[in-house]
């Protein structure tokens, strides 16, 4: 499916400007506002083949920098800060896209700043969050509390967690999600890390897990819908 990339900047009030893209499939039927993760930005090439990646299965994205990064600073933005440039790139991605089903979240520190953002007050026009590695805790770090927030999520939320994920031990994401109900759904990646990447012993690519991934938010979205 043929996808126009623009290049755009994103205005984020009393805190500056960042750089965005809009990929924009012909008649996309949804957007997926896409935030980045901790260590890399919206061009890091996992960003880059999952925009691409939902655009050829005709949903668009609207990545972008949160400031930390836009201006090469080396530790992430307050959660402040990064709720504001989250409400920032809903509203701008609501306006480039009109009349489609809008979901948000992103790869891991990304994700859960939109957690964050969505459980203090709603995310406009949102109808799900889909994370790409929730960090739920640091590395091998086993704890529950990043999740507390998530219970005051009122909205669909998708966990698409690699069952090798240092940052997620899934003997406690899962009972997380089964506490949330109905409105949460955790699709376990085999042998992927916090990336989706597998080992070769694995039997499959990691292309092969990421079209796995992008098929199940895929489907996920257009159950929004």
């Amino acid at each position: 499916m043929t996808a126009k990339a623009t290049e755009l900047k994103l205005d984020i009030e009393r805190i500056g400007t960042v750089s965005a893209t809009l990929m924009q499939p012909a008649n996309a039927r949804a957007c997926y506002v896409l935030a980045h993760g901790a260590g890399a930005d919206m061009r890091y090439s996992f960003m880059e083949k999952v925009a691409a990646g939902l655009a050829d299965r005709g949903i668009a994205t609207f990545r972008f920098n949160f400031p930390y990064m836009e201006n090469k600073q080396g530790r992430p933005d307050q959660p402040v800060v990064a709720h504001a440039t989250i409400r920032a790139a809903v509203e701008e991605a609501a306006r480039l896209c009109p009349g489609v089903t809008l979901v948000a979240g992103g790869k891991s520190f990304g994700g859960r700043m939109t957690s964050q953002a969505q459980a203090k007050t709603p995310l406009p026009g949102v109808k799900g969050l889909a994370f790409l590695g929730f960090p739920l805790h640091a590395n091998k770090k086993p704890s529950t509390e990043r999740a507390e927030h998530l219970a005051q999520v009122e909205i669909p939320m998708l966990f698409l967690q690699g069952t090798r994920d240092g940052l997620a031990d899934l003997g406690l994401l899962r009972p997380v999600v089964a506490a949330l109900g109905a409105k949460a759904t955790l699709h376990e990646v085999e042998g992927g890390d916090h990336s989706f990447a597998v080992l070769k012993k694995s039997g499959r690519t990691n292309d092969e897990a990421l079209t796995e991934v992008l098929d199940t938010l895929t489907a996920w979205i257009d159950q929004l819908a």
